[in-house]
């Protein structure tokens, strides 16, 4: 349960932060964001 939060928060992040980048800015934006809340212990 804890991974589909973490999974909808990077997402919801990614979208807000990595919108203007194109495809790839997204991505990396939500693997930064999953690794952040990782590390927050929300995994």
């Amino acid at each position: 349960m804890k991974n589909i939060i973490r999974a909808i928060l990077a997402g919801w992040g990614a979208k807000k932060l990595g919108g203007g980048c194109g495809c790839i800015g997204i991505i990396v934006v939500f693997v930064i964001l999953w690794l952040i809340l990782g590390a927050l212990g929300l995994s």
